[in-house]
């Protein structure tokens, strides 16, 4: 059950709808995209789960306090809720997506509507409905997209050779994108995953540690598996339509065109199931963090648990209008899911890996290396733009040489004052 849920909060509609839109645009290089994801949550699960567990926190803040302090914890949990929401903000774009090709709707009532469902009921059910929820959606999701898109894409365009001949030859090359740009998909995606609250929320369901180290385990092999299906599916689309103005819907588009009637409401299901699952996932995540590392060390310090529970529902209620209009305005998958890991990656990997191993780095560096890398990330964004490689290794560098150069300077300092 754990992989089940682990794989649908990490496989959602940017997986999906954007991997098979890279299989159309560059082939078989889109691969790494999901796979850097999978890669991330395997090696989280075999190298740092056991030690986090033993530190018996719920949050990365919770983390960062223990590690850091107070101040650290709040600015750790404003970074986390933003790349929570961002990812939010992708499911319902994505989601949006899917209902305005099904019902010809325009794309704002569409992500208005789609986001409201998910919403409701991960607003009424919390952690244990979001499980069960998760875990069918997973088998959805799986059955529909290997079982019957999978198979009737590859029939659609005459079968694998048929494909493979009728493609580009960039189409065929794993290494097509260059080196550069598969460097970005593992800076970007496999370092940010390991510091994703959504993805430690699902680790910590598990009964034992053995449980959840498979299951990471798992979701590592399924990445590769689910990657090159859904960059298939996109090739196929490229072979059968070649002038799709918007690629974003390159996944609708070959199953109105291929599927028949009863197939194509399973498959549609699926992909609902994909998005459906990464969005409730992600929206819990962002209202615990708000709710428990800065509503209430800040407001509610006596709050019983009744009512903390009240004001955590509250808290996605608000996060889940806003998740609605901020998608309402960026409206492409790719983009959003940029902007999330950019903003994790560069602000907190460093701080939280190397706390966890380096016990002389002090609090004042880590506040520090967190602010420089956060206004990095958002003055690369406004500069240079989502999608640039650039903007992740200037903040994880200034990151890195912030939190070693800072601690020097304090210990130094703290030598000379006992000195």
């Amino acid at each position: 059950m754990l992989f089940g849920c682990l794989t649908a909060i990490f496989l959602g509609g940017s997986s999906t709808i954007g991997s098979s839109q890279l299989g159309y645009e560059i082939g078989f290089s889109g691969f790494w995209f999901v796979f850097a994801m999978g890669v991330g949550i395997t090696i989280f699960g075999l190298c740092f789960l056991n030690r986090i567990l033993n530190m018996e926190v719920i949050t990365i803040s919770e983390l960062l306090s223990k590690l850091y302090g107070s101040k650290v914890r709040m600015i750790g949990a404003i970074v986390t809720a933003i790349y929570t929401l961002m990812m939010s903000v992708t499911q319902v774009i994505a989601i949006g997506s899917l209902v305005s090709v099904i019902f010809h709707w325009n794309i704002h009532t569409a992500i208005l509507v789609g986001g409201s469902i998910v919403f409701i009921y991960t607003i009424l059910g919390g952690m244990w409905t979001l499980s069960i929820t998760d875990f069918i959606q997973f088998a959805v999701m799986t059955a529909g997209m290997f079982l019957i898109m999978l198979p009737i894409s590859i029939h659609s365009v005459g079968g694998v050779d048929e494909l493979f001949k009728a493609l580009p030859s960039g189409h065929l090359d794993f290494m097509n994108i260059g080196m550069n740009e598969i460097f970005n998909y593992f800076v970007t995606y496999t370092l940010g995953v390991m510091v994703g609250q959504d993805i430690w929320q699902r680790f910590f369901t598990g009964k034992t540690k053995s449980i959840a180290r498979v299951s990471g385990i798992l979701v590592g092999v399924y990445s590769v598996l689910y990657s090159l299906v859904m960059v298939t599916i996109g090739m196929c689309a490229y072979v059968l339509f070649p002038n799709i103005q918007n690629t974003q819907n390159v996944f609708m588009h070959i199953a109105f065109e291929t599927l028949p009637p009863g197939l194509l409401g399973v498959v549609l299901a699926a992909l609902a199931a994909a998005i459906m699952s990464t969005a409730s996932g992600t929206l819990l995540a962002s209202s615990t963090i708000i709710s428990n590392d800065i509503l209430k060390p800040i407001c509610f310090k006596d709050i019983d648990d009744t009512s903390f529970l009240k004001l955590t529902r509250l808290t996605t209620l608000c996060l889940a209008i806003i998740t609605i209009l901020i998608a309402s305005l960026i409206k492409e998958v790719l983009v959003a899911i940029d902007i999330a890991y950019a903003i994790l990656t560069g602000g907190i990997f460093i701080p939280v890996i190397l706390g966890l191993f380096i016990k002389w780095i002090t609090k004042r560096a880590a506040f520090f290396a967190i602010l420089v890398s956060i206004f990095t990330v958002f003055l690369c964004l406004i500069i240079i733009g989502p999608g640039s490689n650039i903007t992740i290794i200037y903040a994880i560098i200034l990151n890195a040489v912030t939190l070693f150069g800072v601690s020097y300077y304090d210990h130094n300092l703290q030598k000379k004052n006992d000195f």
